[in-house]
């Protein structure tokens, strides 16, 4: 009988049972897969060239703004950018990903209940791949209804589970609202009964129990994870919530350890010992946006500084030499690319995927 950690897979985008598979290896391996927001082709490109060098899987995935950005600012409709630009990124990924010679799961980001129209909309594109090719276009979408009552969150991803599901096609959702600049939600109450901080275990238990008898999922539990980059000690990470889930899950059901799937949001910036003990409660992903940001935009102004004139002039005022191959989009942009490389190196490192990917 074949494990999990055995498990080899074709390169390329994971989909269906292959990617319940990639999830499982992760568990059962004590690793987590980087999970890695993209905006266009110079950084879906990077995680791909990242991948392959530490030969690690991947998570590559869009929010809805990265998605519009995708698709262009100069598209009118914003709803239709949103659709179509998150579209043409799957498109993308699934014509390179095999040629990487890496596992690539193919997410989209936080849509909360404004958002849903979106990923139904995605779901519609999914189906019609899905009748051409025999597997969805995207490997999950991601609902994020923390701010919604529990039952009107479990009871929105239950029913777009079942369309999901019928294409082989995962979600991810989240209990508990992971805090930060972004959210209005901050990290001084450090009480594990504070719901916006901390997901309750007995509401995973009441998602389990919903959820699992329909398909394949996922949760973004918050165990005082936030969004964003915070000074030493702004964070307090409880893993133990973590722990504490899966435990009341198994207990309850009589499952085998971790029988959850857990994301580990807020990644960036995060205590090596919170990362490393949550290896032990079944967290397969994290997500990794805010550094990676900073790791593209620092090379690049890096490579501006250096190059100062060739931002300024055509041709030197004073040498009359040209700046053509320093200004060239492909240089700095490269240069970007080189920044994520770099940050995505430690990444893979520190959560120990270097050499795990599946790919046969």
């Amino acid at each position: 009988m074949t494990t999990a950690s055995q498990t080899r897979l074709k390169p390329g985008v994971v989909t269906g049972k292959d990617y319940q598979a990639l999830v499982q290896a992760a568990k059962d391996g004590h690793y987590i897969i980087p999970a890695v927001n993209v905006v266009g082709t110079n950084s879906i490109n990077a995680v791909l060239e990242a991948a392959r060098k530490n030969k690690s899987d991947v998570i590559i995935q869009l929010s809805n703004g990265g998605a519009e950005f995708y698709a262009g600012k100069g598209l009118p409709d914003a709803f239709e950018a949103k659709v179509l630009g998150a579209v043409s990124a799957a498109h993308h990924v699934h014509l390179l990903a095999a040629h990487y010679g890496v596992c690539v799961v193919l997410h989209t980001d936080h849509a909360n209940k404004k958002l849903v129209p979106w990923v139904e909309a995605l779901l519609t594109h999914g189906e019609q791949y899905y009748k051409t090719h025999g597997r969805p276009l995207f490997t999950s979408h991601m609902l994020d209804l923390s701010e919604e009552p529990l039952e009107e969150n479990l009871a929105i991803s239950a029913r777009i589970l079942k369309r999901a599901a019928a294409i082989e096609t995962s979600i991810e959702i989240e209990l508990g609202i992971t805090g930060g600049e972004e959210d209005g939600v901050g990290s001084d109450d450090d009480d594990l009964a504070n719901p916006n901080l901390y997901t309750q275990p007995q509401d995973v238990l009441q998602a389990y129990e919903l959820l699992s008898p329909i398909g394949f999922f996922s949760v973004a539990a918050s165990f005082g994870n936030v969004h964003g980059v915070y000074a030493p000690g702004n964070v307090k990470l409880r893993p133990e919530i973590l722990k504490n889930s899966q435990d009341l899950v198994q207990t309850t059901h009589k499952t085998g350890p971790n029988p959850l799937n857990l994301v580990f949001h807020g990644g960036s910036g995060s205590e090596q010992s919170k990362i490393d003990e949550t290896l032990n409660y079944g967290v397969f992903k994290m997500n990794i946006d805010t550094d990676l940001q900073f790791a593209f935009s620092h090379a690049v102004g890096t490579y501006v500084m250096a190059n100062p004139k060739a931002f300024l002039y055509q041709i030197d005022p004073e040498t009359e030499a040209p700046y053509k191959k320093a200004y060239d989009p492909r240089k700095w942009l490269r240069t970007g690319e080189e920044g994520i490389i770099a940050r995505l190196d430690e990444a893979f490192q520190s959560l120990k995927s270097v050499g795990k990917s599946l790919a046969q």
